[in-house]
């Protein structure tokens, strides 16, 4: 005779012939198709009390690609790199050019944050930069007259 097993959706795998092109335009629209590894650079932000250590990875880059903006409390990184086989001699054959190239900016907001006395460094592909906080000014207590 027949037996009766309940209905199991999990056991039953259906074949989608449109999941590859699916995952396919995910990648595409979410730019990881294209990723090298190098989608943006990344930061770290320390808090040491009277400023704030910002530094950035931005290994391969000259110090004059690198420009730094402040405009209305908003900070702004941006670093480009050229590709080296448009510059190179036309002669030069190469086997494979994998190297990333592009323009990256990141912007930060600098409220709290002296502006004007904000430094950078850098060295060994690591931008620096010292943050200074604005002195908080504490509000005296006063007694006020009565009329």
């Amino acid at each position: 005779m027949f037996e009766l097993r309940p209905y199991n959706r999990n056991s039953l795998s259906a074949w989608n012939p449109f999941a590859e092109m699916e995952q396919l335009q995910k990648r595409f629209f979410d730019g990881s198709l294209f990723s090298t590894g190098f989608a943006g650079f990344k930061t770290d932000i320390v808090d040491e009390g009277d400023h704030y250590e910002l530094k950035a990875d931005l290994p391969g880059f000259k110090k004059e690609d690198i420009h730094l903006d402040l405009e209305n409390d908003l900070l702004t990184i941006s670093a480009e790199r050229r590709a080296e086989h448009e510059e190179q001699d036309q002669e030069q054959k190469f086997v494979r050019c994998e190297r990333s190239y592009g323009s990256y900016r990141r912007s930060f907001s600098m409220e709290g944050v002296d502006q004007d006395k904000i430094s950078a460094k850098y060295a060994d592909g690591v931008l620096s930069l010292t943050l200074p906080k604005l002195e908080k000014i504490e509000p005296q207590p006063k007694r006020l007259m009565i009329e």
